[in-house]
C-alpha cells in the first residue's frame, strides 16, 4: 500500500437544510477556526433559487477569507456567477464537460463516482480535479445504494495522481481505515454537524486524527 506524501484533509459538507444561513454563518466560522478544513461544499438540494443565492452570498465570504475553498453542489452556472471556487457534480447532475465550460479552467470541478472504477477513470481523463468515492458507511445525509470498499481507495492511490475524496457516513470513530488507505480528503457532513460534542469539537477531533494518522 502506498500512502500519499501529504496529509489527508477534511472536506466539509454543509447540513442538507439551512433554516437561517445568517445564524449558521457564526457556527460555520467557529468550525473553520477549530481545525484544518480544506474546503466547504454548500449542498442544498431542493432549495429555491433565492435561498440558494442568499446562502452563497452569506457563507462564501466566511469560507474564502479563511483561505478555504468554497464549492457549490450541482450548480456550475450559479457557482460561476457568484464567485464560488468550484462545483461538485454527481452522475445525474450537470456533466463534467458542461460544468467545466461554465466555471472555467481555473475553478475546481469534482465528480461523484460512487464505487465505480470506470466512472473515476473517465472523470480523471476528462480533467476532473478530484473524484469522490462512497458511500463507505451507512449514511442518512445522502442515502446511497452503493457501498464502496476501502480497497477502492488503495487501488486508486496506487494508480492515479488525481486526488480522491472518501464520502458517506464518515465519523471520527470510523475514519482511520480511509486515512490509512491514502484518501486525500474525508468528506463529512453529519459526522461534524451531528457530533455528540458539537461541530467545533468534531472538527478538532478530525484535525487531530488526520494529523496523527500517517497510514
Amino acid at each position: 500500500m502506498r500512502c500519499r506524501y501529504h496529509a489527508c484533509r477534511l472536506y466539509l459538507i454543509t447540513p442538507p437544510v439551512l433554516q437561517d444561513p445568517v445564524s449558521f454563518s457564526a457556527i460555520l466560522a467557529a468550525v473553520l477556526d477549530a481545525g484544518d478544513v480544506a474546503c466547504v461544499q454548500l449542498r442544498l438540494k431542493g432549495a429555491d433559487e433565492k435561498t440558494l443565492r442568499f446562502s452563497i452570498d452569506t457563507l462564501r465570504p466566511i469560507v474564502q477569507t479563511r483561505g478555504v475553498a468554497f464549492l457549490l453542489n450541482d450548480r456550475p452556472d450559479v457557482a460561476s456567477l457568484l464567485g464560488c471556487d468550484g462545483v461538485h457534480v454527481g452522475q445525474k447532475d450537470t456533466s463534467y464537460v458542461k460544468s467545466r465550460q461554465l466555471v472555467g479552467a481555473d475553478s475546481i470541478v469534482g465528480v461523484t463516482c460512487s464505487d465505480s472504477r470506470h466512472l473515476a477513470m473517465v472523470a480523471a481523463e476528462q480533467g476532473a480535479d478530484y473524484v469522490a468515492f462512497g458511500a463507505f458507511f451507512p449514511t442518512t445525509t445522502k442515502p446511497s445504494r452503493t457501498r464502496a470498499p476501502v480497497s477502492l481507495i488503495e487501488w486508486w492511490v496506487e494508480l492515479m495522481t488525481v486526488p480522491c475524496v472518501a464520502v458517506g457516513g464518515i465519523t471520527t470513530k470510523n475514519c482511520k481505515p480511509l486515512i490509512q488507505a491514502g484518501a486525500d480528503f474525508l468528506a463529512v457532513s453529519a459526522g461534524v454537524w451531528e457530533h455528540s460534542a458539537g461541530p467545533v469539537q468534531a472538527v478538532t477531533q478530525f484535525t487531530d486524527l488526520l494529523s496523527n494518522e500517517k497510514g
